[in-house]
């Protein structure tokens, strides 16, 4: 591209936040330079209602007047929205790494089904005031925006409309990636997810060296994790809720948390730090696929994480895998001791709802959150500490112990969010702080500032900005 050709498009680059602008879900950032259209995420919000209402909104564009789509990884509250964008027009592509691609093969459908199911159960108990209650989108929706997946390899650049893009290793989950857009002299980072840098799965999130922009997670901006080891809290609850004959739930993300939590019972067992026939239960589908994917996915991409080839192969024969509804059910009936893990992370939706029911009554039992859980869902009421929760309409009462291992988060911390901004040698022109709760967005600001000197702002739902 010619000098005065850069100089025009610049005049007309832009950047509108769309989603993860006060809040950890949604993420949506549209990209305009010249004539291209990026969608950079395409996430679902999550968590308070006046949030998810946001998902029926129509966008501030046409969704066939997008030139491409970026995922910088699978997550639903960064990938979720896709089977809707699609349905309303959109027939561009989907550029991700393999692993994204591989993973949203398992979660996109996944989360089509479970708001079919959710929609369905509500019509036949009648607890919806719209009839009939209709799911956002359908499975049958899902699969068909996968057909518009493009993997991208990571370090390798692409062309989009005149904008080269290139994805790095974020860490996080596998495939996640850290999205640079370049046009002429003009380059835009998105951080995606930024994962921990002594994670116990995955590895380090890539060095990036130069942004002009920067757009930024701050999930735990205001936060530094806990030192102590995770795998001997987790054992410790594990051991009290065996000597209480209790039932362990762990609501936990499919998708990254699951063989985080699947690697570490695997090796307490092995250390004999709990009883080694403890039973453990996987009750869903997803995380059962995406377990799959990332026994598959690890052995042929063993950059992106530090697992052996041999606690690869154990994330499959850690926990017996729940398959049916009617097998679920049962486990409702079960008595313990045992460890369930089911999704959601956040008690939003999926089987562990179900357990929640069944289990948080009974104060033998422990209910262990294992990250962070977005304002507004069940997983932070119940953190919080009340006393009931309310599940398809009905108030459940928690007598069960709550507790919460938050050093299990894939998500960089503040201190290591900072250590990875050190490794650029020059300041962004500007740096937007998103993908977090306020505080922990604007603590972000003020460290950065403080710290490194650079130019932050955090902002807001649906602002827009000049890219100079």
């Amino acid at each position: 591209m010619s000098k005065a050709a850069d100089r025009g498009a610049s005049l007309r680059r832009g950047l509108q936040f769309l989603g993860a602008t006060g809040t950890v879900t949604g993420s949506k950032y549209l990209l305009r330079a010249g004539d291209a259209r990026l969608l950079i995420d395409c996430g679902l919000f999550q968590g308070y209602k006046q949030l998810r209402l946001r998902n029926w909104a129509p966008l501030p564009l046409k969704p066939a007047a997008l030139s491409a789509v970026v995922l910088t990884h699978a997550h639903i509250d960064h990938s979720g929205y896709l089977p809707l964008l699609v349905r309303n027009g959109f027939a561009g592509k989907a550029y991700c790494s393999e692993g994204t691609r591989d993973l949203c093969r398992v979660m996109l459908p996944d989360a089509g089904r479970l708001q079919e199911e959710e929609a369905d159960y509500l019509n036949r108990r009648g607890l919806s005031r719209h009839k009939p209650a209709r799911p956002l989108y359908t499975e049958r929706d899902a699969k068909h925006a996968l057909t518009l997946l493009q993997p991208v390899d990571f370090g390798v650049p692409l062309d989009l409309q005149g904008l080269t893009l290139t994805l790095f290793p974020a860490g996080h989950i596998l495939g996640a990636s850290i999205a640079s857009l370049e046009q002429g002299n003009t380059r835009i980072v998105f951080s995606g997810d930024l994962g921990r840098m002594e994670d116990a799965v995955m590895a380090p999130p890539a060095r990036v060296r130069h942004a002009d922009y920067l757009v930024l997670e701050s999930t735990y901006g205001n936060r530094r994790h806990d030192n102590s080891d995770p795998q001997e809290k987790l054992a410790s609850l594990i051991r009290a809720t065996v000597a209480r004959g209790g039932v362990m739930l762990i609501p936990a993300f499919a998708v990254g948390r699951t063989q985080t939590l699947l690697h570490f019972i695997h090796s307490l067992k092995e250390r004999g730090e709990i009883p080694a026939d403890l039973p453990v239960f996987l009750n869903s589908p997803m995380a059962t696929e995406a377990t799959g994917a990332y026994v598959k996915y690890c052995a042929r991409h063993g950059a992106e994480h530090r697992l052996t080839p041999t606690q690869i192969q154990a994330l499959s024969h850690t926990a017996v895998f729940v398959d049916s509804p009617d097998d679920s059910r049962r486990l409702n009936a079960r008595g313990g001791p045992m460890v369930i893990i089911a999704g959601s992370g956040m008690a939003t939706g999926g089987r562990v709802v179900h357990h929640l029911k069944a289990f948080a009554p009974d104060p033998r039992n422990t209910i262990l959150f294992a990250g962070f859980q977005a304002g507004g869902t069940r997983g932070a009421t119940m953190v919080a500490g009340a006393g009931s929760v309310k599940i398809h309409g009905e108030y459940v009462p928690v007598r069960a112990q709550v507790a919460m291992i938050e050093n299990l988060s894939a998500h960089a911390d503040a201190g290591e969010i900072l250590a990875w901004l050190r490794g650029f040698e020059q300041a962004p022109r500007q740096t937007f702080i998103t993908h977090g709760e306020p505080a922990a967005a604007d603590a972000l600001r003020r460290d950065i500032e403080e710290a490194l000197g650079w130019r932050c702002s955090v902002p807001d739902y649906m602002e827009s900005v000049e890219l100079a």
